[in-house]
């Protein structure tokens, strides 16, 4: 798997480029503020980008966006129950004192099939808390047990999503964590929205929103 991550302020999201080694076909995912230096990777690297793909639509994660579109003209993907996010993107810009215009529409809406970039897959898994249309986007080779998870602002290195924004309630975030995200592999990477990496393993095992979860619900 060829993975590339790029961070700016002032959100400190990480962008992501993930591609295939043998033919060069790509996904970009989540890209925000940090659009440039990610395009600027896929051309170094000569890599052929077939999706934009939304974890979920809050403005640090959607920024670049139009930027994305206007280079690659791939089809944009996106959870339904996040559309009203994604409309509002000027409203969010406001909420922050950020100047941000509309963006292009979304071309399609995950459902249960699978997306295809050379050898690999991209099985959706609907993670709503952090907002309604929040997703898990779990990538590997088609028929291999080794995935990647790219979990949006779902679950951080030691911390969860913020649910205090339209949409976010605490309780389904933590059974998105729990009885989502937990089943697809204790060993699995997992890839934030903000941060540094961490495994599935690590979180269940210390998460401290998570043990205590656990343990309220005596699971």
């Amino acid at each position: 798997m060829i993975l590339e991550v790029r961070t700016v302020e002032p959100f400190h999201k990480n962008g992501f480029v993930v591609g295939c080694e043998r033919t060069h076909e790509a996904v970009l995912i989540d890209p925000g503020d940090e659009v440039d230096q990610l395009v600027e990777i896929i051309h170094e690297r000569k890599l052929e980008i077939r999706h934009i793909l939304l974890t979920h639509a809050h403005i640090d994660h959607i920024t670049g966006v139009q930027t994305a579109k206007d280079k690659f003209n791939v089809p944009i993907y996106l959870h339904r129950d996040d559309l009203f996010l994604y409309e509002s993107v000027v409203q969010q810009g406001a909420m922050f004192g950020i100047h941000a215009e509309a963006l292009p529409p979304i071309d399609r809406f995950y459902d249960s099939s699978l997306i295809h970039f050379g050898d690999y897959e991209v099985c959706i898994h609907h993670t709503p808390g952090h907002c309604p249309g929040g997703v898990c986007l779990q990538i590997g080779k088609k028929g291999s047990a080794d995935k990647h998870l790219f979990v949006g602002d779902t679950l951080f290195a030691g911390s969860i999503g913020r649910t205090d924004l339209p949409g976010g309630d605490y309780e389904i975030l933590l059974r998105s964590i729990t009885t989502v995200i937990f089943t697809l592999g204790n060993k699995a990477p997992v890839h934030p929205g903000h941060g540094p990496d961490t495994t599935i393993e690590r979180e269940r095992a210390t998460n401290p929103f998570v043990t205590e979860y656990l343990a309220s619900h005596d699971l």
